[in-house]
């Protein structure tokens, strides 16, 4: 689960709160992103998430730094970040071309996520969707796990894992839902169905 607090607040909650309840219903891991605010403020709101992490991987956004200091194992970069001499850290990227994926075998990343595969209001402007045919080409050309990403939910899960997807990642679908545990749920057992 990606988080946005401003997605969160709009459900009349605070990322906190969000992100204790979905580890609580079982979300494998958290990728704290909030990468507008002040370095400050994001390394104390950085400390309140990971305090609610316990039982999820912790992954930090854009900083390895800041991932050394919360404790997270992984740092997980942007298309314009700069690959990092981090052998403490396993390092996943962000990837929205078959350039970008070749990018990121090059770099050894241990995964990458790629969207956007389906329409999301969550990140607009990373160009149309990508569709699960294409989705489904590039995971096939490249070594590196791939993480389905962009409007997933319930309802496609099952759809990206067949398409060759490592797993699934989701803003929108937990951030922005009524009950951020019962989202995670649904999507734990759509991950889990045959």
């Amino acid at each position: 689960m990606l988080t946005d607090r401003y997605q969160a607040a709009r459900s009349g909650r605070s990322l906190v709160e969000t992100v204790a309840r979905a580890v609580d219903a079982g979300a494998p891991a958290i990728l704290f992103r909030e990468k507008d605010l002040a370095p400050r403020d994001r390394q104390d709101l950085g400390e309140e998430v990971a305090a609610r992490c316990a039982g999820a991987e912790l992954i930090v956004a854009s900083d390895p730094t800041l991932a050394r200091h919360l404790g997270a194992g992984t740092v997980h970069l942007a298309t314009a970040d700069t690959w990092p001499d981090a052998d403490d850290l396993v390092v996943g990227r962000s990837c929205h071309s078959d350039d970008e994926l070749a990018e990121a075998a090059e770099h050894q990343a241990e995964y990458a996520t790629l969207s956007p595969v389906f329409d999301t209001t969550s990140k607009p402007g990373y160009g149309p969707p990508l569709g699960l045919d294409t989705f489904a080409e590039l995971v096939a050309a490249t070594p590196v796990p791939v993480v389905a990403l962009g409007g997933i939910d319930a309802t496609n899960t099952p759809r990206c894992l067949e398409a060759g997807a490592a797993g699934v990642a989701v803003m929108g679908a937990v951030m922005a839902a009524p009950d951020p545990g019962a989202a995670v749920r649904e999507l734990l057992s759509a991950g889990a169905a045959p």
